[in-house]
């Protein structure tokens, strides 16, 4: 069945405090790719999130300390390279503990150590995940171990990346997006956002969503990040996977909308949605 927008972030109380809002993890960025751990993050703290930390290559946590203001940040062994290495296992398990969700991929590298690192993580964190960019390519002939999680998984390629976890051309996935999203996400038992023109969310039980906002400006780095931020955000904050990702990427869509008004498309960026988040969220709550 293919429904439009559904679900509505839930409304918050007076009595409150940080803690009630989620703890979102970010493993994130390697030399050359803050940005992505940057956008990632940001995007969760102005999704809502009460709490962020990025987990980031050791050597670079004084750039991401500089860059994030409100994100915390837990700096880890690096390979080299500055990426992430397999040495960082122990600490992410462990620090994983006190989250609510967590948030891999973006900008992470495609290191062969790191790819280790990212696929025991999958198995070993057992809390909800959103996996995104390099974090998708190192799952690539292993999907497998998406099926074996006890928490909820969602993945978010590009049709590229798509295209890699199935063996096929990138125009196979193109000419059939949503069959093959609802296949993935049935047969992985994940939610799958399978992104560009009219991105598709797919839920394990066969539900189809099909995005209306968004425009070509949206087509420009990092964009991709803040998308996995948002949704991350959402689940930490206790919405269901499945909810959590169409109420991302419609705002994610309608946040790019609001950008490209005052932007317009040929300038638009992607911290330019960040920006516009708040703006995007206030009509919907």
């Amino acid at each position: 069945m293919v429904k439009q927008h559904i679900a509505k972030i839930p409304t918050r109380g007076e009595d409150t405090q940080k803690g009630d809002f989620g703890h979102v993890f970010v493993l994130a960025g390697s030399a050359g790719m803050t940005g992505a751990a940057y956008l990632t993050s940001q995007a969760a703290i102005r999704s809502g999130s009460g709490l962020v930390t990025c987990g980031i290559p050791k050597s670079l946590n004084l750039v991401m300390e500089a860059k994030l203001t409100e994100v915390m940040t837990l700096p880890l062994p690096e390979a080299k390279g500055q990426a992430l290495c397999f040495a960082a296992l122990e600490k992410i398990v462990s620090f994983s503990e006190k989250i609510n969700s967590l948030a891999v991929g973006p900008g992470i590298s495609r290191n062969k150590d790191t790819g280790k690192l990212v696929r025991e993580v999958i198995k070993k964190v057992n809390r909800p995940l959103v996996l995104d960019a390099d974090g998708i390519v190192s799952i690539v002939g292993k999907c497998d171990l998406l099926q074996k999680r006890k928490a909820p998984t969602i993945l978010t390629p590009h049709p590229g990346e798509m295209a890699r976890l199935l063996g096929k051309a990138t125009e196979f996935v193109q000419a059939a997006r949503v069959k093959l999203a609802k296949d993935f996400a049935k047969k992985h038992k994940v939610v799958l956002v399978l992104k560009g023109y009219r991105t598709i969310v797919a839920s394990p039980k066969g539900e189809i969503y099909l995005n209306e906002t968004g425009n070509s400006g949206m087509s420009t780095a990092g964009v991709g990040d803040v998308l996995t931020g948002m949704i991350a955000s959402f689940v930490g904050q206790g919405i269901e996977a499945y909810s959590a990702a169409v109420i991302g990427t419609y705002l994610h869509g309608k946040a790019g909308d609001l950008a490209s008004r005052d932007k317009g498309q040929f300038g638009m960026i992607a911290s330019d949605l960040l920006e516009k988040l708040p703006e995007a969220i206030i009509e919907e709550v």
